[in-house]
This record gives structure tokens, sequence and C-alpha cells, in this order.
């Protein structure tokens, strides 16, 4: 579709803002790993922060519930091999504690401010992304 770069345009320009006005705001990255890890623990002694987290976790998961409703795509499909889904979900749960953060902390926020480490962590999960994407298109013979 031809409006799929302008979507993509406004996404990451409403991805960079927010992670931007958290960071100037408040003094937090937006890593969204360290966001639901810490909205886990007890919210003794910082509740305000924890109610923050909260909001931004909600916000993840009603947006494209909104999207949706007003009419925008929903032709994305994974798998429906819930263990692939658990397997991949664990692989990354464990790579970002790995890697101290997932690609929202590093790609967005890590890489803005030019952290050695954060462009190391990025061209490392791209690199392997790329990998396993030519993986599967050598082994299903075709397209990705």
């Amino acid at each position: 579709m031809p409006e799929d770069w302008m979507n993509g345009l406004l996404g990451g320009g409403l991805i960079g803002a927010a992670a931007g006005a958290l960071l100037l705001l408040n003094g937090r990255i937006a890593g969204v790993s360290g966001i639901v890890g810490a909205l886990l623990k007890s919210p003794q002694g910082e509740a305000l922060a924890w109610i923050e987290r909260a909001a931004f976790v909600i916000g993840l998961v009603t947006a494209p519930l909104v999207f949706g409703a007003l009419g925008g795509a929903r032709d994305v499909i994974i798998t429906q091999n819930a263990g692939l889904l658990i397997a991949g979900g664990l692989l990354v749960g464990v790579g970002t504690r790995m890697g101290s953060g997932c690609t929202s902390g590093h790609g967005i926020c890590g890489m803005a401010r030019l952290s050695r480490r954060s462009i190391a962590a990025v061209a490392t999960f791209m690199g392997v992304a790329v990998l396993v994407v030519a993986l599967k298109t050598l082994i299903s013979g075709g397209g990705a």
C-alpha cells in the first residue's frame, strides 16, 4: 500500500517523541523491558512511578486496539503454533536480560545518546535478525 511508509514514519515519529518526552520530563529511558520489569515489582515508596509505568504499558496494549477500531490495517500473522510463540517470548526475555535492555531502550534511546553499548546491542540483534530471516528463506525455499 502506498500509505505504508507514512504509517511507519508517523509511528516512528510518535515513538521518538514519546521516548524524548519521557527522558526530558522524567529523566527515564523508554525501555519497555525495564518498564515492565519495574512494574512487576512492589510499588512501595514510588507509587507515582508505578502508576506512570502502568499507564505506559496500558497504552502499549490499547493503542493497537484503538488503531484497529479506527480502521487501521490488521493483516499481521505471526504463527498459529503456541509453542513457537512461547519459545520466542522466552528467548526475547532472556536476550533483554543478557543485553541489559530491549530494542526500544537500546535502539531508540541508547543510540540517540550515542551509547557504544547500545550501538553494539543493536548491531547484534539486527545482525541475528537478518541471519534468521535469511536461514528461514533458504529453508522454506523462497518467500519470508
